[in-house]
């Protein structure tokens, strides 16, 4: 199994609105692409909150090909939907992991 996992940082100023969005809008049109089959939203803990939480979200998927997939056909538009809503007001970065 293949885990995309994307951790970002947002600022106080638009975390209600960004964690609505992830949930109602965001996470649900990656799912939509038919390429992952489930997904965690977790809070990360004993971080440092005063600028604003950090998130880690996890998608999973069976074959690295669908990962790839993902990123070919889907990722840059809706990584720019992110940026034309929220700005500059949160920064994320991605890992892939393999479970063993």
């Amino acid at each position: 199994m293949i885990i995309y996992n994307v951790t970002t940082k947002v600022t106080n100023n638009i975390n209600e609105a960004w964690l609505q969005w992830m949930k109602q809008e965001h996470i649900p049109a990656i799912m939509a692409t038919g390429l992952f089959h489930d997904y965690r939203i977790s809070r990360l803990l004993e971080q440092d909150d005063n600028d604003g939480p950090t998130y880690s979200i996890q998608y999973f998927t069976d074959t690295l090909e669908n990962y790839q997939t993902y990123l070919a056909e889907h990722a840059p538009r809706l990584r720019q939907l992110s940026y034309q809503l929220f700005g500059s007001q949160f920064v994320s970065f991605r890992t892939v992991m393999q479970v063993v």
